[in-house]
């Protein structure tokens, strides 16, 4: 696992993870989400990392998201792109 992934302690429903942006409000909305929905979730502020993280970080997320926008959540493999709260609470309730 990445080093430069932060964890988020809460209920497991799989694995989550948030390609985010420190500066993003719909990837703020997203993380808020997520805090609400008390899930057990991993991210990234790609913005906030050093050039050569940032760019394994980049990198990694466009293997689930080519098109490479913020947010992208990745929940047990289905990949979700900017701040869909529907999408995203199916998608953590069929999470195993």
């Amino acid at each position: 696992m990445c080093e430069w992934m932060n964890k988020v302690d809460g209920e497991d429903t799989g694995d989550v993870k948030l390609y985010a942006l420190s500066t993003c409000i719909f990837c703020m909305r997203t993380k808020r989400l997520l805090d609400k929905l008390g899930v057990a979730y991993r991210y990234v502020d790609v913005d906030e990392l050093g050039d050569g993280d940032q760019g394994e970080a980049v990198e990694q997320m466009e293997q689930h998201n080519p098109s490479g926008g913020f947010p992208t959540i990745v929940i047990d493999g289905t990949v979700i792109q900017g701040y869909k709260e529907d999408q995203i609470k199916e998608a953590l309730d069929h999470a195993d």
